[in-house]
């Protein structure tokens, strides 16, 4: 006479097989993001680097304020899915303002095929709810042609997030954010652009497995 399965045992191992499916498929998931960062972290590659890396990464915080130029209410989630090569600068935009914008958009096309995997990112830090304007003939050059991806934020919240170097101000500094929305490195104050190229070629290249252009 055979004994009859426990069910309670079976339906454990069941839970336990079906934990397990998920994981490796988690893990085949993340193997080419694992794999792009240990090459650029692991293999020295981060030696190289002109800017400063910023380990651990910084996540994008999901409950970060954002407005667009219209005064419209933008998750911190759709940022996410492309590189952000991102300027913190004050509405008024003086000429290191715009110097550092000029430079962004002579920075992403550079890039050249792998531009599309880029997106600019200027964002305006605000206080207490006060939303300044952008001059006429400023907001028309950073909507125009591929457009600057404006954002408004308040100060304190992006501070928070990204921190400038010992004795600097975030206006001095380009940051980069991956597609999974974490901040991951810091140019050296008023950077010279083509090191950031520099930078960010590498950063393309160790993750070209994986990043496709577009969100």
């Amino acid at each position: 006479m055979h004994s009859l399965p426990d069910p309670v045992a079976s339906a454990e191992q069941q839970r336990r097989r079906g934990r397990l499916g998920v994981a490796m498929v988690l893990l085949v998931c993340a193997a080419p993001v694992i794999a792009s960062y240990f090459a650029f972290y692991g293999l020295k590659l981060s030696g190289r680097a002109i800017g400063e890396l910023i380990v651990p990464t910084v996540d994008l915080p999901p409950a970060l304020k954002l407005t667009d130029l219209d005064g419209q209410p933008v998750k911190a989630e759709s940022l996410k899915g492309q590189w952000l090569l991102t300027v913190v600068q004050e509405a008024a935009c003086d000429a290191a303002c715009e110097k550092a914008l000029f430079a962004q958009r002579q920075l992403r096309e550079m890039f050249g095929k792998e531009r599309d995997k880029v997106d600019k990112l200027w964002l305006i830090p605000t206080d207490d709810g006060a939303v300044p304007a952008l001059r006429p003939e400023l907001r028309k050059a950073v909507t125009e042609g591929v457009p600057v991806t404006v954002l408004y934020a308040p100060r304190a919240e992006l501070q928070a997030w990204l921190k400038p170097g010992a004795g600097h101000q975030l206006n001095e500094h380009f940051f980069v954010v991956d597609p999974m929305g974490r901040w991951m490195l810091r140019s050296q104050p008023n950077p010279d652009p083509m090191d950031i190229k520099k930078d960010m070629d590498k950063l393309l290249k160790a993750n070209a497995g994986w990043d496709q252009p577009g969100r």
